[in-house]
C-alpha cells in the first residue's frame, strides 16, 4: 500500500476557456471542481492505475461531505477540523496554450491535528510500503511537520517521497527523506543554486537520496547519489494542462519504490511518462490511458556529474 498526506488539502475548481482577457468578463462553462490537493492526487492517479492507495488529510468539517462524495471509493482517512476547506482555481487558457492557477494558503487547524497525522501514518507503518508527503502546509502547522512525517517512515525501514517547497524541502532532507521531487524553481529557492544539478547535489548533502526534478517541456532529470545524472525527454512537447503533472510524477515514482523496484531507469522513466500524461487530461488527479506508450517515447541519457 501506497499511503500519501496531504496537510493542505483543497476543493480544486477548473475553468476553460479560449483566452483569458485581463479586467473584461468572461461568459464559461461550470467550472470543474473535485477533492484535491498534492498528496490526494497522487492518491488518485495511483487509484486509476490499479495501485493500492490511502489518502491522509485534515479536512474542514464545512466542506467534508463533498469531499468524501468526490474521492468516491479512494480509501482515504480523513480528519475532521473546524471551519471550510481552501479553495484553488485553474483557468485553462485553450487557445494560448496556458493555465493561470490561484491557491488560497489554507487555514489554521487546531493544535492537536498534527498528532492525529502523525497517528494515523504510524498505526499504519505495517502496511505500508512507500509514504507520499506532498503539497504545501497551511498556516500555523509545525515547521517540522514534514520532516516529522518522513522521518517517522525513514525509522520503520518505509521508503519515503516528499513534494515540497521551501524550507520543507530542506528539513525533509534532513529527516533522510528516500526521494525529493522538487521543480526546477522551487529547487533554486530552497538551496540557492540556480543549476539543477548544484541543487540536487546540496539536498543530498543534506541527507536525501534521489532526487527529481521536473524541467518542465525539457523534461526530467534523476540525481542519485553515485555520481550520475539521468535525463528523461519526450519526443514532442504535449499541449494541455500541466497543473497535475508533477503529482502524476510522484504517482509514477511511488508505483515503482512501492514495489521494491530502486532502478533509477524504471523510476525516472515511469515518473517523466505518467507527468506527461497528466497534461493530456483537463484536471489534475488524472493520467491518459496511453500513458504507456507515452513511456516507450522517451528517450534517457546519462552522464557523469
Amino acid at each position: 500500500m501506497i499511503l500519501t498526506v496531504t496537510a493542505n488539502p483543497a476543493l480544486d475548481s477548473t475553468v476553460t476557456l479560449d483566452e483569458l482577457d485581463l479586467g473584461e468578463t468572461h461568459r464559461v462553462a461550470p467550472a470543474v471542481t473535485r477533492a484535491g490537493g498534492k498528496g490526494i492526487n497522487v492518491a488518485r492517479v495511483l487509484a486509476q492505475r490499479g495501485f493500492a492507495t490511502v489518502a491522509v488529510a485534515p479536512v474542514g468539517e464545512d466542506d467534508l461531505a463533498e469531499f468524501e462524495r468526490d474521492l468516491g471509493d479512494i480509501p482515504s482517512v480523513l480528519l475532521p477540523v473546524p471551519g471550510p476547506l481552501r479553495r484553488s482555481m485553474a483557468i485553462v487558457e485553450t487557445s494560448a496554450g496556458r493555465t493561470t492557477v490561484l491557491n488560497e494558503t489554507g487555514r489554521i487547524a487546531p493544535e492537536g491535528t498534527w498528532s492525529l497525522v502523525l497517528d494515523a501514518v504510524r498505526s499504519r507503518l505495517s502496511d505500508i510500503r512507500c509514504l507520499v508527503v506532498s503539497g504545501s502546509i497551511p498556516p500555523g502547522a509545525p515547521d517540522s511537520i514534514v520532516a516529522d512525517l518522513v522521518a517517522l517512515a525513514h525509522t520503520a525501514g518505509v521508503p519515503t517521497i516528499a513534494d515540497a517547497s521551501g524550507s520543507h524541502l530542506l528539513t525533509a532532507a534532513a529527516a533522510g527523506a528516500g526521494l525529493l521531487k522538487p521543480n526546477r524553481r522551487e529547487l533554486a529557492e530552497a538551496t540557492g543554486e540556480a543549476d539543477p544539478l548544484a541543487g540536487a547535489r546540496a539536498l543530498q548533502a543534506a541527507g536525501a537520496g534521489l532526487i527529481l526534478v521536473s524541467l518542465g517541456e525539457d523534461g526530467m532529470m534523476a540525481v542519485p547519489r553515485d555520481g550520475t545524472v539521468w535525463r528523461a525527454t519526450l519526443d514532442a512537447v504535449l499541449p494541455g494542462n500541466p497543473t497535475g503533472a508533477g503529482d502524476a510524477a510522484v504517482a509514477g515514482a511511488a508505483s515503482v519504490i512501492g514495489a521494491g523496484v530502486g532502478d533509477v531507469r524504471a523510476i525516472l522513466s515511469r515518473a517523466a511518462a505518467w507527468g506527461a500524461a497528466a497534461v493530456l487530461e483537463p484536471q489534475a488527479g488524472s493520467i491518459h490511458p496511453d500513458c504507456d506508450a507515452l513511456e516507450r517515447r522517451l528517450t534517457l541519457t546519462t552522464r557523469s556529474s
